[in-house]
């Protein structure tokens, strides 16, 4: 069970405020070893086959990996885009529709360039699930909705708790073909860093807590999701005064 870790993120946050702000170097060091992290991780919540270092390998080096499929490179170089993207986001304290459909046009379009940054035409089908996404014709209008209703859910919530609102409102949209869950986590990091906080990176092992706390928001019970990602958020606090620590910032 995972526990709402807000006070205990809002105590680490003092203290990794401390050493801000960071140089310019140390910022881009950051920033590239998280491009890493959260492609790795993200791309393998979904199924990728790279790891980590393979990863590395394919957007540093632009390099392919024996036996791996070319689209697990193309998720990759395409995250990255995206991840690229998100920073410059972040200078910004608003999200638009045009935001969220460019980061997955980024990701996506190396893979699938007619569907890159569209809503779908199709509806969505779960063998086997209790889940019912909205229909094409609704999407325009459900994502107009749920754009405009941050600002207000940002008056009202704590910012991990936006954060993880807004991940499984979007993912319950399911506006795109693929990609919903990569734009998902990118969009709870862009609420994450815009809020004064640090990436956070949900491990693959952690994968089977993800989704049955995920899908409890289909059901409007958001408390399980806010909690493990709350815990989530805790934990990459941690590393991220460790790395602070030791770039000697």
């Amino acid at each position: 069970m995972y526990k709402n870790k807000l006070s205990e993120i809002d105590s680490l946050k003092s203290k990794i405020d401390v050493y801000r702000p960071l140089t310019p170097d140390i910022l881009k060091q950051i920033q590239e070893y998280y491009k890493i992290g959260l492609t790795y991780s993200s791309n393998a919540l979904e199924g990728n086959s790279l790891d980590l270092a393979e990863t590395k390998v394919v957007i540093e080096d632009g390099l392919t990996i024996n036996g791996k499929p070319m689209r697990d490179h193309l998720e990759a170089i395409g995250h990255a885009d995206a991840f690229n993207e998100l920073l410059t986001l972040a200078k910004s304290d608003l999200i638009t529709e045009e935001n969220i459909k460019y980061l997955h046009k980024l990701f996506y379009i190396k893979i699938d360039s007619d569907n890159a940054g569209v809503y779908r035409q199709k509806p969505v089908i779960v063998t086997g699930a209790d889940i019912d996404f909205p229909r094409p014709a609704e999407l325009a209008g459900k994502m107009h909705d749920f754009v405009a209703s941050i600002p207000e859910m940002k008056q009202k919530l704590h910012p991990v708790e936006l954060a993880a609102m807004v991940h499984g409102i979007f993912v319950n949209i399911h506006p795109f073909i693929d990609g919903n869950g990569r734009v998902a986590r990118l969009l709870m990091n862009l609420i994450l860093l815009q809020t004064g906080y640090n990436i956070t990176i949900i491990p693959p092992v952690v994968r089977a807590d993800y989704i049955r706390a995920l899908q409890e928001t289909n059901r409007n019970n958001f408390q399980p999701f806010i909690n493990f990602v709350s815990e989530m958020v805790y934990e990459a606090q941690k590393e991220y005064l460790k790395i602070l620590e030791k770039l000697k910032v």
